[in-house]
């Protein structure tokens, strides 16, 4: 990569599956003394591939369990370009085919699709790729405005608590609606240079969800075949799964989890209701849907406002260039597919386009 000599400075804004994939391709293939630094606004990596602990028990014995995404499928279309990365995922532990019984309708079941879970749960996932990228990652930092620097070779990015950074390119990885509600350049340019990707961007909508943890003592026994079981015509729930049975592994010492999502139109509907007054209403209709499922010891709730992309970016380019100096990029899974190739869709597309925009900008 000699034709980029200066070393350069790229800031990630999230740290998401797309966000960490990218960061560790671009790590690859830019200059060891690239300087790429990550921002996030939670307190910690993985976005909506998130893992949580439950607040009882020993740092090294608490139970944990996927609050968001729930299993990886390969499906026919990726497993030719895809297959190598899976198996070196595998050999690592990070991946394993999903052995367990799924119960009930779902459109995941495609001829060919081979399902895959993280044992370490899903979050170890986005940490392998944020391992190898090798960035300054830095949590509790949400983006409020983008400014230009006078002489138009940097960017400056402050966030919400006034903290600010330079940098030569921008990637934001969050999702659209609230790139759109950025202050500064980003929106100017595409409001003064890109009225038809504004309008594409305008048009990007999710699905919102809630989720719940539910915690259970050693020894608790969950009295069902299933690792996961989809419900069809429910008032509120849409999925449920024995997290430990799911990923194949062994809890007995520490004891089970559950996780709980809800469907679309309900998450929708209850999307700006407190999440606690949410929880209480749920754990209600998963009594009258799962009577033989045991008390808690402990449940967390957690709301979705962005689950997955319900209307996406209009022919799916994995990523956009709102401006090529200095490079601001906008990228994600409403880029691509709301999935684990999806994104890496996405971070495939980020770093093509910004080593090739380096490479032109002779940095």
């Amino acid at each position: 990569m000699s034709s980029i000599a200066k070393m350069v400075k790229v800031l990630v804004v999230g740290s998401g599956m797309t966000g960490c994939a990218a960061a560790a391709m671009l790590r690859q293939r830019l200059p060891a003394d690239t300087d790429i630094t990550i921002w996030d606004k939670a307190r910690g990596a993985g976005g909506r591939m998130s893992t949580s602990r439950s607040s009882t028990g020993p740092s090294a014995g608490k139970s944990t369990v996927d609050l968001g995404a729930q299993y990886i499928t390969l499906t026919s279309q990726y497993q030719q370009k895809r297959q190598q990365l899976y198996s070196e995922l595998q050999s690592q532990g990070l991946l394993a085919p999903l052995k367990g019984k799924i119960d009930g309708p779902n459109r995941f079941d495609q001829d060919g699709a081979q399902h895959f879970v993280t044992p370490q749960g899903s979050s170890s996932l986005v940490k392998h790729f944020l391992q190898q990228a090798k960035a300054n990652v830095e949590y509790n930092h949400q983006v409020l405005t983008v400014e230009q620097a006078a002489d138009g070779k940097s960017l400056t990015v402050t966030d919400v608590g006034g903290k600010s950074i330079a940098c030569q390119a921008l990637v934001l990885t969050m999702p659209v609606p609230q790139i759109l509600q950025l202050k500064g350049v980003v929106q100017k340019t595409l409001l003064a240079n890109h009225p038809e990707m504004w309008e594409k961007l305008s048009g990007v909508t999710y699905s919102s969800r809630y989720g719940l943890g539910l915690f259970y003592p050693p020894g608790t026994e969950l009295p069902y075949e299933w690792c996961a079981k989809y419900f069809d015509n429910h008032p509120s729930i849409r999925f449920a799964a024995i997290d430990s049975k799911k990923r194949g592994i062994d809890l007995s010492s520490i004891g089970p989890s559950v996780v709980v999502h809800t469907h679309v139109a309900f998450g929708l509907k209850h999307i700006d209701e407190d999440k606690e007054k949410v929880k209480d209403v749920l754990l209600e209709h998963l009594k009258e849907a799962l009577p033989d499922l045991p008390q808690p010891a402990e449940v967390k709730s957690q709301k979705w406002r962005y689950s997955q992309v319900h209307r996406g970016y209009l022919g799916k380019p994995g990523c956009v260039t709102v401006q090529q100096q200095p490079l601001i990029i906008l990228a994600g899974d409403a880029f691509s597919l709301s999935t684990f190739d999806g994104c890496l869709d996405s971070a495939e597309a980020i770093a093509a386009t910004v080593v090739e925009n380096f490479k032109n900008a002779n940095l």
